[in-house]
């Protein structure tokens, strides 16, 4: 199989999921745009050798419709030869976006591939473009369908996470983000977003709140307690799995992802198509997975995945240097590092969704280059990338440094 190797990545800062967010006036298009005009720019692409462009969008709907990342190509310029298409994995869309490209660069139909998502939340809300899951009975019964966060917090019931347990993940993610922003971590990677006058709209993440400490999360209420026991979740959990007498609901807004606008594209190929733009590649793809697992629970998916990515790789916890874990809720990320006895030094080290935000369908490719950044910043070698999902999966990606 042909190697798969990243060439470069970009991001937009993320916005604030509200209609008083800074990129709430931009469209969807208009921030996968700006991500591709970046990735070319960057790095002298003549779009007419670009033999796809691929970009997660959970709700492709409204102004997110109609093939996105064809449309943005539109927008930004590009040669009408490079075609596009969006996926759709839930929360784990930009990454599996990136893994559905190198399988194709692996395969030898393609060389050249920019990969990444969009999603404007404040434009489009979640679950805007319906679906069974949510709405029929026939797949709710079997799917132990509930809301996200009720799921997260019977992640917590049943692996013995406290309220202080979840909002001291949260403060520590806040403050790892506003130190890597602060030291110029992400200078490198994040393209502002302009208007059509050249002035900077919004170039720093906006969902950030550095001031957060125990005392202030402390005064939130449970998001999820209402949907839990007025709502009858709390028995659809429960009945899935009857170890559990009640569910301790711990989590809130300030211990879950922020909602917010972004774009992110990742630039990948072949050796052969590197060569032939005279790019230098920064590491490769070594291996992908996705799995399906426990519905009810929903968000354990990350889990599951890594052991079969690490099975099927022959590669151990202990080979991998960093690791980059999607913070939906802080749960998640703790049962993570319970499972596979992950120091929290290795693990979403510049913080993550709960600070900066989970801008849906471009979060995975996101993270993944956040990871490799830092792979250099540190000199490390290899990176493990995944999220939990929607309806019980889990998407894995590993990376290594060339």
């Amino acid at each position: 199989m042909t190697e798969v190797f990243i060439y470069d990545h970009v991001r937009t800062p993320r916005g604030r999921g509200k209609k008083d967010g800074a990129l709430h006036e931009v469209p969807s298009v208009r921030l996968a745009a700006k991500a591709l005009e970046a990735i070319r720019d960057r790095n002298g692409l003549d779009t007419a050798t670009v033999d796809d462009i691929i970009m997660g969008c959970v709700d492709p709907v409204m102004d997110a419709g109609a093939v996105i990342p064809k449309a943005a190509a539109f927008e930004a310029g590009y040669s009408t030869r490079a075609p596009g298409m969006q996926i759709s994995r839930f929360c784990a869309s930009g990454l599996d976006a990136v893994n559905f490209a190198a399988g194709k660069i692996a395969a030898g139909s393609d060389d050249i591939v920019i990969a990444g998502g969009v999603e404007s939340m404040s434009r489009v809300g979640m679950g805007m473009s319906g679906g069974s899951w949510y709405m029929d009975p026939s797949v709710n019964f079997p799917a132990f369908f509930m809301p996200q966060g009720v799921s997260a917090d019977l992640i917590a019931t049943k692996y013995g996470f406290s309220r202080d347990d979840v909002d001291a993940y949260a403060v520590e993610s806040q403050k790892r983000a506003a130190k890597a922003w602060d030291a110029g971590y992400f200078k490198n990677s994040v393209i502002p977003v302009k208007d059509q006058n050249g002035l900077v709209i919004l170039d720093r993440d906006e969902h950030m709140r550095p001031t957060t400490d125990m005392q202030s999360l402390a005064s939130l209420n449970p998001s999820f307690q209402m949907p839990g026991e007025m709502g009858g979740f709390e028995a659809v959990g429960i009945q899935a799995h009857p170890e559990i007498e009640r569910i301790n609901y711990v989590h809130h807004a300030g211990n879950s992802s922020g909602i917010v606008d972004g774009a992110a594209a990742v630039l990948i190929g072949s050796k052969a198509g590197g060569e032939s733009m005279n790019l230098k590649p920064r590491a490769r793809i070594r291996h992908f997975a996705n799995i399906g697992s426990d519905p009810a629970l929903m968000l354990t998916g990350p889990v599951d995945v890594t052991e079969k990515l690490l099975a099927r790789s022959g590669m151990k916890i202990s080979d991998i240097d960093l690791f980059e874990l999607n913070e939906a809720f802080a749960a998640v990320v703790l049962r993570y590092m319970q499972a596979f006895e992950i120091s929290h030094d290795k693990i979403n080290v510049n913080g993550g969704a709960i600070a900066m935000g989970h801008p849906l369908g471009a979060t995975g490719a996101m993270i993944l280059g956040t990871v490799l950044d830092e792979l250099e910043r540190r000199d490390l070698n290899t990176a493990l990338v995944t999220l939990c999902i929607g309806a019980g999966m889990g998407t894995a990606t590993i990376i290594e440094r060339v």
